[in-house]
């Protein structure tokens, strides 16, 4: 039997590359870099993925990636994603990756930069994928750092179709990085933010007054303040919605209360993603299955979720249609079977 959730056309637009390294390929990459981990074994490490809020998660988040030194290990860690993503259905993928994680470790962004787009090739040729690249600047860093990176890209700017804000939310408000985001703007850049994951609503009318992102990573907790809500379904503005790893950071306490299909009642432009998939219990067709089951989510509203993911993407008019089209091709085929 077809698995309707791995199945179905969709757009990740939340992922994190180096959020797929998955316990053995850390401990592999540890061995073939001759990089010291502190863990003895896979099991070792997958019994460390247990957090109590973002923090917790971002501290195990960043040992792992040291062990992440040469390009071929950038096209493997992304290569590896890219199969799973087909497998669970993604045609289209926007992914984030966090320069300064590691050119603050001496690993030069072009290393970095070549690695992945080496395996985007690769995906578009094996799997008939659509990939962007997000790089995202870590907000726990001064804005200055950010320039520097922003200088680091300039060779590659045309290549990337945006950039993002991420790392620790509380305390970092949107507002700290004004100006490196304006700057990206002006090179032609879509933005996005993480915003209302663990940060008030505030966070998130900052990141669409001061930073004007195209889209909201998370963006959990606008359902607390019902003027940034209307605001937020007035405007279409996309949420990228992770509900495992929202489970992970204890941000929901369950799937099943979850608020996802609350987002859809309420007319906002919710999606579903993976988020850090090796960390946080699964990958993008597991979110889709495990909290249509929790919310008893209808076919249509999954459909819809799909069909949103499409709709915030940063495709042209043309790509959208063509997705649109494989989307409702699907359906129609689906209903016909029932």
């Amino acid at each position: 039997m077809t698995d309707f959730y791995a199945a179905i056309p969709k757009a990740e637009l939340h992922l994190h590359i180096e959020g797929t390294l998955e316990p053995e390929m850390m401990v592999a990459l540890a061995a073939r870099n001759k990089v010291a981990i502190p863990f003895a074994s896979v099991e070792e490490v997958r019994a460390a993925y247990r957090f109590t809020n973002l923090q917790t998660f971002l501290d195990i988040y960043y040992a792992g990636a040291d062990v992440l030194r040469t390009e071929e290990d950038f096209h493997d860690l992304a290569a590896a994603y890219f199969d799973r993503a087909a497998a669970d259905g993604v045609v289209h993928a926007e992914i984030f990756f966090d320069p300064q994680t590691h050119t603050h470790r001496g690993i030069p962004f072009d290393i970095v930069a070549r690695g992945l787009f080496a395996a985007v090739e690769g995906a578009k040729a094996k799997h008939g994928m659509t990939v962007e690249l997000i790089m995202s600047y870590l907000r726990h860093l001064d804005e200055d750092d950010a320039f520097a990176t922003l200088r680091q890209a300039e060779p590659w700017l045309d290549r990337f179709i945006g950039v993002g804000l991420d790392s620790s939310e509380v305390g970092h408000p949107p507002s700290k990085f004004a100006r490196v985001f304006a700057a990206s703007r002006e090179r032609g850049l879509k933005l996005c933010a993480h915003a209302g994951e663990e940060g008030p609503p505030a966070y998130i009318h900052e990141a669409l007054d001061i930073l004007k992102v195209d889209r909201i990573d998370h963006g959990n907790r606008a359902l607390e303040d019902p003027a940034l809500v209307a605001r937020l379904a007035r405007e279409a503005m996309t949420l990228t919605v992770c509900p495992l790893s929202n489970v992970a950071l204890r941000n929901v306490d369950t799937l099943a209360a979850h608020p996802i299909d609350r987002m859809l009642d309420l007319g906002l432009r919710a999606t579903v993603h993976s988020d850090d998939p090796a960390y946080f219990g699964g990958y993008i067709a597991r979110n889709f299955r495990e909290l249509a089951a929790a919310r008893d989510l209808s076919r249509e509203q999954v459909v819809m979720l799909a069909r949103n993911s499409f709709l915030g993407a940063f495709l042209s008019d043309e790509a959208l249609a063509g997705h649109l089209t494989r989307l409702d091709t699907f359906v129609q085929a689906g209903a016909k079977a029932d």
